[in-house]
């Protein structure tokens, strides 16, 4: 058997045991299937291919110094990919095919989940697109859910440590009443051109602005932004935004922590007020911002001068780990406990 260096894990994909799949077909779902192949034939006419008709989900599970394998806010993750599905006229995946899919995929690949204290995690990637074939503009009449796991490490490779990110007025990644805010693949291909070029030049990731006005912070990159400003966490509140649900997670512990919770339009010239700033998401957890760079002006904003995260942005991450990892005691109800 391969031996997984758990500590040097990148953000990427590892071919693991198995994936599960299930198709909608003649108005329903039928069984799960159990698949050993990393491919899928698909008809050169569906719709996913030609019209879009494709959403995702990024899920997580972790397991703990018990040796438990705890699942992170499926639930939620099921209500966005619903979101998704209606967003772009998709047969909806039901909860119970959801989640059944979910552990099962887990169950069938214990050996890829990474040991408690090894900083990885065992990432879970659901997926919906159109199989059915359509040439015309209509949506599909077949549907394939597909559920793979990989081991993953930090999404950035600085891992818990201050990224440098460039923000970009001449992109946009999703329009006003768009897909902005659901979890599909046109609005990642949106953002790739900014993306590489910002890593080219030697930035992590983007800052995106609102597409109508370019004055108010959309996403951080494939993130949700946050900013610490005295006792407050303030995020931004927009219908191009993703509800990103460890930023949920963030603002529930915000509060518990005493915190008063920000959810509004926040303009990017608010970023002189902010002592702290961050990206979050599934991938990341939290990436704490040491330096936000306009591209265009050259202006520099700074949030970390000795390299380091800032003291909130440290307590929110730590306190979302414990609970992932069940050193704190899951007094929100997010974790299910999955037998392998």
């Amino acid at each position: 058997m391969e031996t997984i260096d758990w500590k040097s894990l990148p953000f990427g994909y590892m071919k693991t045991d198995y994936n599960v799949r299930c198709y909608w077909r003649n108005g329903q779902w039928g069984e799960l299937e159990i698949n050993s192949s990393e491919y899928i034939n698909i008809h050169m006419a569906a719709t996913a291919i030609h019209y879009g008709q494709e959403a995702f989900e990024g899920m997580k599970a972790f397991r703990g110094k018990d040796g438990k394998v705890r699942l992170f806010r499926w639930k939620d993750n099921w209500a966005r990919m619903k979101r998704s599905a209606n967003g772009i006229f998709m047969a909806e995946v039901t909860p119970e095919v959801f989640h059944d899919a979910i552990v099962k995929a887990i169950q069938l690949n214990p050996r890829f989940i990474p040991p408690y204290g090894s900083g990885a995690a065992l990432y879970i990637r659901p997926t919906l697109f159109g199989s059915g074939p359509q040439v015309g503009i209509r949506p599909a009449l077949e549907y394939l859910f597909v559920v793979f796991v990989t081991p993953v490490g930090p999404y950035f490779k600085e891992g818990f440590k201050p990224v440098k990110l460039q923000l970009v007025k001449d992109c946009d990644r999703a329009a006003p009443q768009g897909t902005g805010s659901i979890k599909v693949g046109g609005n990642y291909a949106a953002a790739l051109k900014a993306t590489e070029r910002a890593k080219a030049e030697g930035y992590a990731n983007v800052v995106f602005l609102d597409a109508k006005e370019k004055k108010y912070i959309d996403e951080c990159g494939p993130a949700n932004f946050f900013g610490i400003r005295g006792n407050s966490y303030i995020t931004p509140d927009s219908e191009t935004i993703l509800p990103s649900i460890t930023n949920m997670s963030l603002r529930t512990i915000a509060e518990d922590m005493g915190m008063t919770v920000e959810q509004r339009h926040v303009a990017f010239e608010e970023l002189d007020t902010f002592e702290e700033v961050g990206a979050c998401g599934t991938a990341a957890v939290i990436s704490p911002v040491g330096k936000i760079v306009d591209r265009e002006t050259g202006k520099e904003w700074i949030f970390s001068k000795d390299g380091n995260a800032g003291p909130v942005s440290t307590k929110l991450y730590n306190r979302l780990r414990a609970i992932q990892d069940g050193d704190e005691p899951d007094k929100f109800g997010w974790i299910e406990v999955v037998e392998v």
